[in-house]
């Protein structure tokens, strides 16, 4: 039977968490069909993956929360899509503090169809030409075509929503680029991920899949230093699974990555807090954004970054002190 390991926060804790802001003494041992119960002890192999430092992402170090800003060059994203110029969003973003810009030019909400690579890179080319110089960038996109042009527009980082599963071909224009990727966990693609999805244990079955990722990069020839990981909240996951991998989710540290979260706007935050309009959702995305970095995750994909960079200022400030 498999073993998990997750790291439980401790303030006065032994051991630094991936070289970041949280510490830890015990761990959740986690098996399929088994309650969870509270150990002292890992395995070394675990305990070197749960400690070992991240390497620096885009110049930027992972020993604290950094912010993406997300930037929504389509008519049809769920929350903003065709609310403004890419070019101007992203200048707003990076004075707002942005460590990240991630431009994106093709829906992947629930019920998106596919639209063609061309369309794709015209959209985001002015983005990633507006946001030279500003903020470290990074492409949403699943296809190796937009990320061959977004690179050579300047861009330095991929995010795939898919994880190199809609193009086999990108880990091959990753690696040969030398550039960091995110490979995010999906089940199904957006036209059809929200049908029902189903897993046998959620947290588990996510975890594996990821590290089924992770592996098929690095023989692409992708470092593991260059690798990002993001558990999916909303691709094809119930509101159910969203709040189960959310709860545990310092159990991804042990994959020995960087993890992404994005959860802004989301529409399980709509639903437990009672709010239809996307756009009233940041008090539901910043709590849920804050028990995230309190369990060490990086870094955060965003809307409201002003207001991200507030709330996590004072979260600082109350759990750190002073600086």
């Amino acid at each position: 039977m498999s073993e998990y390991f997750r790291p439980i926060p401790c303030p006065a804790g032994r051991w630094q968490l991936a070289g970041g802001w949280v510490r830890f003494s015990q761990f959740e041992l986690l098996r399929r069909g088994a309650a969870p119960r509270v150990v002292d002890r890992a395995p070394d192999s675990v305990m070197a993956a749960l400690t070992a430092p991240r390497a620096p992402l885009l110049g930027l170090s992972m020993d604290r929360p950094r912010i993406m800003g997300i930037v929504n060059a389509t008519p049809d994203s769920f929350s903003d899509g065709g609310s403004y110029d890419g070019a101007a969003q992203v200048r707003l973003l990076a004075g707002q503090g942005a460590d990240i810009l991630d431009i994106g030019g093709e829906s992947t909400r629930p019920g998106a169809r596919e639209i063609p690579a061309t369309e794709e890179i015209g959209r985001i080319l002015p983005g990633i030409a507006a946001a030279q110089g500003l903020a470290a960038i990074s492409v949403d996109t699943r296809k190796s075509a937009v990320a061959r042009a977004a690179l050579a527009a300047g861009a330095g980082m991929v995010n795939d929503v898919s994880g190199f599963d809609f193009d086999p071909a990108l880990a091959g224009v990753v690696a040969a680029a030398g550039v960091p990727v995110c490979l995010m966990h999906a089940q199904g693609i957006p036209e059809t991920m929200q049908d029902n999805p189903s897993y046998d244990d959620v947290l588990l079955d996510v975890h594996d899949a990821l590290a089924q990722r992770i592996t098929r990069a690095e023989a692409a020839g992708i470092r593991r230093s260059h690798i990002v990981i993001d558990p999916g909240i909303g691709f094809g996951k119930t509101q159910a699974h969203n709040l189960a991998i959310l709860r545990r989710i310092s159990l991804f540290h042990g994959l020995g990555c960087a993890v992404l979260l994005g959860v802004s706007r989301k529409r399980f935050i709509g639903s437990v807090g009672n709010v239809p309009d996307a756009t009233g959702r940041f008090p539901g995305t910043l709590a849920v954004t804050l028990a995230a970095i309190a369990q060490g995750i990086q870094i955060h994909r965003v809307h409201d970054v002003a207001q991200t960079r507030q709330g996590l200022a004072l979260w600082q400030a109350v759990t750190e002190g002073e600086r």
